[in-house]
């Protein structure tokens, strides 16, 4: 059993000194890689570059259109002409050409400012592909800190796992000195065994746990997911959060609100484009065209123009069987729906805010129980320790007291935890995360 303690000791050893050749991870940088690098972000970055292209004025339908046009053909025939009088005349292989090109403008300058609606509704469509790459870096850097913080809480249960194993190494060692000396039992030794490889059981799940978080940390940050490193070993919650603060800026800042806002904007331009059918449509034409054509067996056998053309179309819809008056109704039926999404929009959040800030509140005063609750523990597995030295307690007060102070670290560890989860979720529904940190 000693050699054994000696050769997994050596282990340990060798893998602290390994720990410090590893990358040592800070927040900050963990954010700034996933922003950089993160595949979601990248694809929400080329739609915003889709939605300002899509943003001018000639996709409004504002300026003129311009066509360009060139034929050239022609025709060989076997022709007959027979004349009131005389004789008939035949034409064989009569080679007959044709060419033409041309430019037209058509401009329409007035479309009952539907062209005007259609453009401020293409602004803004861009503003909520804007917003909608704001809602994926939020999400992304809520994802980043999450998983970050759980690489630290797994790195601080493998730590206090660790400590539970010297205490049983410990423990193992008293049991064998006492048999030794003739003042232990055999069955103290063979149980503290049994407890240190049940605690080296949990020390190498724990550990599994952290390589695993750390995968998942390095899968955000879209690098080799085999990329070993430590991180930080403490848990920071920010306990200034106030809920009515967060609940104004979640009003302003919120991204799944200001959607809701643009979608009701967007609701109310599409109205405006389609009462513009209501109006009568202007379009200015013009064009050159220049053409030439020979003709053997025609009355003339050339022929040849060019010249300019102009001139203003004016179209006003009368009629269309009640479509005009359907779609100006489902219209405004969206622009209805649009609020009631809206309303619903700002419940939900409020309600998400109220939960997670619940959930705050409770978490830190967790916090503050379970430290109490560690320095308790502590101080108990101390004494229980030197009286288990001493042979004035059984072993089993000392597993006993040993498990009590294991679950009060992983208590507080955990709470911690959950307390950072519940300030990142307040900032990430209050729109407030600080990309920096």
């Amino acid at each position: 059993m000693s050699r054994r303690l000696n050769l997994f000791i050596l282990l340990l050893s060798l893998s602290s000194l390994s720990a410090f050749a590893q990358e040592q991870l800070s927040l900050q940088e963990a954010i700034t890689i996933a922003l950089q690098n993160n595949y979601d972000i990248k694809i929400s970055k080329n739609n915003i570059d889709i939605a300002k292209n899509n943003a001018t004025i000639g996709n409004a339908g504002m300026l003129p259109n311009v066509a360009a046009s060139y034929t050239n053909g022609g025709s060989i025939q076997n022709t007959r002409q027979t004349p009131v009088t005389g004789e008939d005349r035949v034409i064989k292989g009569a080679k007959s050409t044709n060419n033409s090109l041309g430019a037209d403008l058509n401009w329409t300058i007035f479309d009952g400012f539907t062209m005007f609606a259609n453009y401020d509704r293409l602004k803004e469509l861009q503003k909520q592909g804007e917003l909608n790459s704001r809602l994926t870096i939020l999400t992304t850097v809520s994802d980043v800190i999450t998983a970050y913080y759980d690489v630290v809480r797994q790195q601080q249960l493998v730590i206090a796992a660790d400590s539970a194993m010297d205490v049983s190494v410990l423990r193992t060692q008293i049991a064998k000195t006492k048999l030794e000396l003739g003042r232990g039992s055999k069955l103290d030794v063979l149980t503290a065994q049994v407890d240190y490889n049940t605690d080296t059981s949990n020390y190498l799940q724990t550990k599994n746990a952290l390589q695993v978080a750390k995968v998942r940390l390095n899968q955000l940050m879209v690098r080799e997911i085999s990329t070993d490193f430590t991180v930080v070993n403490a848990i920071g919650v920010d306990g200034s959060l106030v809920y009515s603060q967060l609940a104004e800026i979640a009003e302003k800042q919120n991204p799944n609100v200001q959607n809701a806002f643009i979608n009701q904007r967007i609701a109310s331009l599409t109205l405006k484009s389609i009462r513009g059918a209501r109006y009568p449509a202007v379009s200015l034409n013009s064009g050159y065209s220049r053409a030439n054509s020979t003709s053997p067996t025609g009355f003339n056998q050339k022929f040849a123009a060019n010249g300019f053309t102009y001139g203003v179309t004016a179209s006003l819809n009368i009629f269309n069987g009640f479509l005009q008056r359907q779609q100006e109704r489902n219209a405004k039926i969206d622009i209805d729906n649009s609020l009631l999404n809206l309303n619903k929009t700002k419940l939900d959040v409020n309600a998400q805010l109220l939960s997670a800030y619940q959930n705050y509140s409770t978490y830190l005063d967790l916090v503050k129980l379970e430290q109490k609750n560690v320095d308790i523990a502590k101080e108990n597995l101390d004494i229980t320790l030197a009286k288990y030295r001493l042979g004035s307690i059984a072993p089993l007060e000392l597993r006993e007291a040993q498990r009590n102070a294991i679950d009060a670290q992983n208590r507080f560890i955990e709470m911690q935890y959950q307390a950072k989860l519940a300030e990142t979720t307040l900032k990430e529904i209050s729109g407030n995360i600080n990309l920096t940190n």
